[in-house]
């Protein structure tokens, strides 16, 4: 397929342009689209995608306009293509297209996304929403961190469910000779080719101990086959997938049984449609399953500059690294008022491997660090003097110990007041502990009590509520459509994170007609 290129030139009579100029507003979207689409996305941009011969493809600034007012307004392909087909406004912002375009099928955006994602550049898009943007001057040196959770596409599967589809998996990614042999370590008698639960006695647990025991004896002899197999990467995958799905849910009685563990594995599997979804929590009362969405914002001029997408387990602070790239080659020089790079974001970014991280980079962590709590208001540990440097901890009564050596490896050392507290007259307001208190020193203990100190300035949290909220408000435009906003349109962590990325484009290029962005007469962008 060979690259499509837009008519230089219209029919007048036809045009959408005289028709929409005069009923929508400057700063909408359709007009900044209209205005600049031949400049944002050029054809030739695209020319990496198609080959030098074959059938031309529907223009590429086209699809790349219709893709991003698809995210904006939260539509399935066939809705847009319809839309594109239908609304004056679409044609107009593609350019300016006759009333009586033809349109095209939803197919060619499933193929283009294809054709995105295989690429070296499947970012392009947003990518270009964050250059014009920063050439604007709209991109300054501080930036907001926040997450969200992306509730998946598929069912959350409970465990028999789970094992009897990772074996249906495995048998369609086995050859005939393959199959064969795992059909025949089969023993319970089920074919794996009804999507429904066996029937049995449910509110019989005998019943149900066996039906899990005996699909799951079905499943690692299977995956004993297989393992003494060579075979391809399809087959392979299955295999692991199988073979996670019996670890991760299953543990053997001292009967020999395999039984539903009472536990829940720490990054369990919940789906075998979808395997890289996982529980994910917002808060300790607010469960989810699917993914969190990541991104950073410039304060100022709330444009996203960067975006990921992680499974629902992941910690918000494990992904700062990527968040914060752009600002780490500007750490070195000096901003506005000989400002230096500043990240904010709340507690959830205040841990003290995310300052550590952001400090040896040259970047001012402005997050907001929790706290130490003790149960039934007893004194936390900010009222005990820690002298790192003497190695000692002061207690509240006056009492100095020790700090003694490493106790894990998240943990620096711990100060014991055993004997200290058995006679000590502040024993009920510390603790109910019979060995007596217990101070754990962490690694990042120091960095930690620093960051505490410096929250406690009054400029500090007002420069805090002033501009860590402003987040919020960017989520709030992202998720207000339930269908690819709060939900996912598609399966997978990659194709997720590129859908999530094309929605961040469409929000920057509403917020930039927001702005006003224009494009000068020496090429340049600006806003009036």
């Amino acid at each position: 397929m060979t690259l499509g290129q837009i008519p230089a030139e219209r029919d007048s009579f036809s045009s959408t342009v005289a028709f929409c100029e005069a009923r929508l507003a400057p700063n909408s979207i359709y007009a900044l689209l209209h205005r600049h689409c031949r400049q944002l996305f050029p054809d030739v941009m695209f020319a990496d995608l198609f080959c030098g011969v074959g059938r031309a493809c529907v223009p590429p600034m086209i699809v790349a306009v219709v893709m991003v007012l698809q995210r904006l307004e939260g539509l399935s392909d066939r809705e847009a293509v319809d839309r594109f087909a239908f609304d004056v406004r679409w044609k107009y912002a593609a350019g300016g297209l006759d009333f009586d375009h033809p349109g095209f099928v939803h197919t060619v955006l499933v193929d283009f996304r294809a054709r995105l994602a295989a690429s070296a550049a499947p970012g392009r898009i947003f990518e270009v929403t964050v250059d014009i943007a920063r050439q604007a001057g709209l991109v300054g040196r501080r930036r907001v961190l926040d997450s969200t959770p992306i509730y998946d596409a598929v069912a959350t599967q409970d465990t028999l469910t789970l094992i009897r589809s990772a074996v249906r998996g495995l048998l369609r990614a086995a050859d005939h000779r393959l199959r064969t042999r795992l059909r025949a370590a089969i023993t319970s008698g089920d074919t794996y080719t009804d999507l429904a639960k066996p029937v049995i006695d449910w509110t019989d647990p005998a019943a149900r101990e066996a039906l899990v025991d005996s699909r799951a004896r079905d499943a690692h002899a299977m995956v004993a086959v297989a393992a003494g197999q060579r075979v391809g990467e399809a087959v392979s995958q299955a295999t692991l997938l199988l073979a996670t799905v019996l670890g991760q849910d299953l543990d053997a009685g001292d009967d020999g049984v395999l039984r539903i563990a009472r536990r829940v594995a720490p990054d369990r599997v919940i789906s075998t449609v979808d395997p890289e979804a996982r529980h994910g929590h917002k808060s300790s009362q607010r469960g989810f399953d699917g993914y969190k969405a990541h991104l950073a914002i410039d304060p100022d001029s709330e444009v996203i500059t960067a975006t990921e997408v992680s499974a629902a387990s992941t910690g918000d602070g494990d992904l700062v690294a990527p968040l914060v790239g752009d600002l780490v080659t500007d750490a070195a020089g000096a901003g506005p008022a000989g400002e230096g790079p500043a990240v904010y974001g709340d507690s959830a970014y205040g841990a003290g491997a995310v300052l550590e991280h952001l400090d040896s980079v040259g970047i001012e962590a402005r997050t907001k660090v929790q706290a130490p709590n003790a149960p039934a208001g007893k004194f936390t540990k900010d009222a005990f003097a820690i002298d790192l440097a003497a190695g000692q901890v002061t207690c509240p009564n006056a009492v100095t110990v020790p700090i003694r050596g490493l106790t894990h490896e998240r943990h620096a050392g711990r100060a014991d007041f055993a004997t200290a507290c058995a006679s000590c007259p502040l024993r009920a307001r510390c603790t109910d502990a019979k060995a007596g208190r217990t101070i754990t020193i962490g690694l990042h203990e120091q960095r930690l009590a620093a960051a505490r100190s410096r929250q406690n300035d009054p400029a500090w949290q007002t420069d805090y509520r002033a501009t860590r909220p402003k987040v919020e408000r960017k989520i709030a435009h992202l998720m207000r459509r339930r269908h690819g906003g709060r939900r996912a349109r598609v399966r997978g962590r990659l194709r997720i994170a590129a859908d999530f990325a094309l929605l961040a484009a469409a929000v920057n290029l509403a917020r930039l007609a927001v702005l006003t962005l224009t494009r000068t007469a020496e090429g340049t962008w600006a806003t009036a």
